[in-house]
């Protein structure tokens, strides 16, 4: 920790799915910078979100949920938390009170062993705890690793999100402004409508298809002054996902590219002409061809 001067640095927010990663950095930098649904493994990427007043510059890295790989796919999204990892200066362990500690958090904790930067631990959605459970479990959880910090949140209802920036206030180390003041992601446009049309498929659609699932802008282009067209592919594993994801005479497709196109224009703050495609690609999450340039580090783009 050190004194005066502005502060600056990245955060890796770790934690397995669902723990609220997404939703606490959409929190943090008050914008939608990381889609959110209720599907476990949503995040697939390491997605930059930044907050900038007068005296700091927080860089937050959403990252995958930590599971056990079982595609090609998962595997490169392990990749990105250990990137993240690798090059932060704090690490936020997202952790959801609602749900049992179980194996998954003690693979998470036995990883952070070898992190030699301060580890907060989040508790994150207090709002579903009763409160005489809250200190039982901090003193518990207390005992299994040494966090810098313990700091009950909830994202969703931003209850003590300003503990957390008064606190990196305080560990933040002293540096530049990395990005401009007005910044809220670095994250590359195509890869952003990717993420953004995915969110509308994973909200619309059931069990079987989200996770069969991958989405590929193709093209962004400038049409007029106030029009940007985008083509995208949705890709599936197999006829019967595509049948369920274009829907009766196209009726869900036309459903989750309207949703789309409403959350693209206000990204992009213009109006937006999506073109989206959908095409059947079995076992496309182990061809390392088709999983190209999905992740930020391999983005040609970036």
């Amino acid at each position: 920790m050190s004194g005066g001067g502005f502060k600056s640095g990245f955060i890796a927010l770790v934690g397995r799915p669902n723990a609220g990663k997404s939703t606490l950095i959409n929190r943090l930098t008050g914008h939608k910078v990381a889609i959110v649904s209720d599907k476990p493994q949503t995040t697939r990427n390491s997605i930059r979100g930044v907050y900038t007043d007068e005296n700091m510059q927080a860089i937050f890295i959403d990252t995958p949920g930590v599971h056990k790989p079982k595609y090609q796919l998962d595997r490169r999204m392990m990749n990105e938390v250990e990137n993240a990892l690798a090059g932060c200066d704090l690490v936020f362990y997202l952790l959801d009170v609602s749900q049992p500690f179980g194996a998954g958090e003690r693979y998470i904790l036995k990883r952070l062993q070898s992190v030699d930067i301060p580890v907060f631990l989040i508790l994150n959605k207090i709002d579903l705890l009763p409160k005489e459970q809250l200190l039982p479990l901090l003193q518990d959880l207390s005992g299994q690793f040494p966090f810098a910090e313990i700091v009950p949140v909830s994202a969703l209802t931003g209850d003590n999100s300003q503990t957390l920036f008064d606190l990196l206030r305080r560990y933040l180390p002293e540096g530049p402004m990395y990005y401009p003041a007005d910044a809220i992601s670095d994250f590359p446009e195509n890869l952003l409508a990717a993420e953004i049309i995915r969110e509308q498929i994973l909200l619309h659609t059931s069990q079987e298809v989200p996770h069969s699932t991958a989405v590929k802008v193709n093209a962004i282009e400038e049409r007029s002054e106030d029009l940007l067209y985008i083509e995208a592919f949705v890709y599936v594993e197999r006829d019967s996902q595509k049948g369920i994801l274009i829907g009766k005479q196209g009726a869900m497709l036309k459903k989750i590219g309207a949703a789309a196109r409403q959350e693209l224009e206000k990204l992009f703050a213009c109006r937006v002409y999506l073109d989206l495609r959908v095409k059947s690609r079995r076992d496309w999450r182990d061809n390392p061809g088709m999983l190209a340039g999905m992740f930020l580090n391999e983005n040609e783009n970036y």
